[in-house]
């Protein structure tokens, strides 16, 4: 650790020990750190989706802020497109220092209360690596996979037991860590008729033993305590698909079950009204699950129809507004439609018109420092694609709203040539009519700037297919 870090955490611990002095109560923690390549000179610290503060960095890019009425309990740092939680309890002391490139990976935390976020955060990292083996997991028969999942759970739980034993957390630590392994597993459970090998899902269901989902009937689906905690929201959302999935066998009477199904995505949002109390819960989870839909849906009529659903059970008037934008953008990027003339500026500063450059066939892709591992992986299979269709142009993004620097500093780094690369002149304005979303999203236009696909993925079995399409248009 550099030296100037260990300076801020003696500085840090000096604040606080002057301030147990003035500050009977206690209610106020410290929260600083270090952000090694930071895409953006700030940090941005919430509580409940609310803005405490914009916090900037100095010369050295690091922070230290002190939270005073402290409300305990998770918090959400956000820094250039990234976010994490951190656990805060009256009289923390917390630094962390990360690396942009490996945002959560590089994530260690030092000072006061080091020991819960630190556990939180390694327990994060597990699951995401544990998710791929359920995957897996999931080809074998109900029962097999049961086990191998409650083996999971016991070691989880054991760790969980040791680290208790030799820290005595706090109680709320205790629910947290908790609510993690319980919500990991119940997601295990839920995932499994999705990922299980065969498209005909009802009979997937009717297979697994009856007392397969038995938690349910303890589980509160609208847990304000648990609103913004990872594996609460990413087990509602796999409960939903699930529940909804049970509700269209019923009335549905195609064996082959698809997820684009209007009906079956017409079941999950009135599912989610009639299921969801929690109007913050209820306007996230109707948001989510209605723009995945419209964002792959290439259908004008089902896509209204889910829309107006939509808008008929929401009452988040900014999340309605922003849906309604995203479906415009949408509708006006049909195919055979003509590309928007957005403006994009190269890293000599130069300033083009996309559809000036638009002569051949031409792929056009997004990456953000964002998502680091996706922006890599695109570029290697961008040259690939280069090699094999030198007469299609492929021009490159990048969407960030932070200046050229990072994102010249990462095409040098891992060595890619600036050739038709660039980035937004406005890139707020731009992300909403180009709709970008998910990230790998990406365009293909034929010589005469008509949309071919809206939206292709350079990672699909079929990428290439649609390219020769677009080649062989008169």
């Amino acid at each position: 650790m550099k030296l100037h870090f260990i300076n801020l955490l003696i500085i840090l611990l000096l604040f606080n020990c002057k301030n147990d002095g003035n500050n009977s109560e206690g209610n106020y923690a410290y929260l600083g750190g270090e952000i090694i390549n930071p895409n953006s000179d700030f940090v941005v610290l919430l509580k409940h989706d609310v803005v405490i503060d914009t916090i900037k960095l100095d010369n050295k890019n690091r922070f230290l802020y002190k939270v005073n009425d402290l409300k305990e309990g998770l918090y959400t740092f956000y820094h250039g497109g990234e976010i994490q939680m951190v656990l805060l309890e009256p009289k923390d002391s917390l630094l962390f220092r990360l690396n942009t490139l490996e945002f959560d990976e590089s994530l260690v935390f030092t000072g006061t209360g080091d020991k819960k976020n630190n556990y939180l955060i390694n327990e994060f990292l597990e699951n995401e690596i544990q998710e791929k083996k359920i995957f897996k997991f999931c080809q074998l028969k109900p029962e097999a996979y049961e086990n191998r999942i409650d083996s999971l759970k016991a070691f989880k739980t054991n760790k969980l037991n040791t680290f208790k034993a030799r820290y005595n957390p706090s109680p709320l630590f205790n629910k947290i860590a908790k609510a993690n392994i319980d919500y990991s597993y119940f997601s295990s459970k839920e995932v499994y008729p999705f990922v299980h090998h065969g498209n005909n899902k009802g009979n997937i269901l009717k297979s697994l033993p009856e007392d397969f989902y038995n938690y349910r009937k303890t589980i509160n689906y609208n847990d304000s305590f648990l609103k913004e905690h990872y594996s609460y929201n990413s087990f509602l959302k796999y409960s939903l698909n699930n529940l909804a999935l049970e509700n269209h066998t019923v009335h549905s009477d195609n064996d082959t079950f698809r997820r684009s199904s209007l009906c079956y995505n017409l079941d999950r949002l009135k599912l989610i009204d009639s299921l969801i109390d929690n109007e913050t819960l209820k306007n996230k989870l109707l948001y989510y699950f209605t723009a995945n839909y419209l964002s792959k849906s290439t259908n004008t009529e089902k896509s209204d129809a889910l829309l107006s659903a939509y808008l008929s059970k929401s009452s988040d008037e900014t999340d309605k507004n922003e849906i309604k934008r995203f479906a415009t953008s949408l509708n006006n990027l049909k195919e055979g439609g003509h590309f928007p003339n957005i403006k994009i500026v190269d890293y000599k500063n130069a300033e083009f018109d996309i559809n000036s450059l638009i002569k051949t066939p031409t792929v056009i892709c997004f990456w953000s420092n964002a998502f680091y591992n996706h922006f890599r992986e695109s570029h290697y299979k961008l040259n690939e694609l280069k090699v094999k269709y030198p007469e299609v142009r492929f021009i490159v993004i990048n969407i960030d709203d932070f200046g050229s620097d990072k994102p010249k500093t990462s095409l040098k780094e891992n060595r890619f040539n600036f050739k038709d690369e660039y980035q937004f002149k406005n890139p707020k304005e731009s992300i909403e009519v180009l709709a970008i979303q998910p990230m790998t999203k990406t365009i293909v236009v034929d010589k005469h700037q008509k949309i071919v696909y809206s939206n292709a993925n350079i990672f699909s079995m079929n990428f290439e297919e649609q390219l020769l399409g677009a080649i062989n248009r008169k």
